[in-house]
């Protein structure tokens, strides 16, 4: 468990203030901090047409009666996107625009669930049903209460 938590707390934003004073370096200062507000602007107007797409998907596909996997897929990674695009940085920008770009999401939504399966054991649906059998009867109402 240590293991995510040192990457995610210490070594991604080492390596974003590292990206982001080379890029600053490159094209100065004033034009590395517009440059991030503009990815978060940019991304932020993004996941608000995609999301709201994706909500569109999932209540549609919930009203014809049918499991809204993808959708419901597809919300989870537009949503971590949006948190990828909320971290000041380039390189969680990136990975949250490839999150959010429908080009690209169906490639990230498809790591997400491998991942997820990985971490599960190698199924998302946990143990097998199959052979559980529930033994009962059906009782009729007495005749006066029909």
């Amino acid at each position: 468990m240590i293991g995510p938590l040192l990457v995610a707390f210490i070594v991604v934003p080492l390596l974003e203030i590292y990206v982001i004073v080379q890029v600053g370096q490159v094209i100065g200062a004033w034009w590395t901090v517009f440059a991030l507000l503009a990815e978060s602007a940019f991304g932020a107007w993004l996941v608000r047409r995609e999301g709201a797409k994706a909500w569109r998907r999932l209540v549609g596909e919930l009203a014809q009666g049918r499991a809204p996997t993808v959708a419901v897929a597809d919300g989870a990674v537009i949503l971590l996107g949006g948190v990828l695009l909320l971290t000041p940085g380039f390189l969680t920008d990136l990975l949250g625009f490839l999150c959010v770009i429908p080009v690209t999401r169906p490639l990230m939504r498809k790591a997400l669930l491998g991942w997820l399966t990985h971490r599960r054991g190698g199924t998302l649906t946990g143990p097998s049903t199959e052979h559980s059998v529930i033994e009962g009867h059906v009782a009729e109402p007495p005749p006066d209460q029909r």
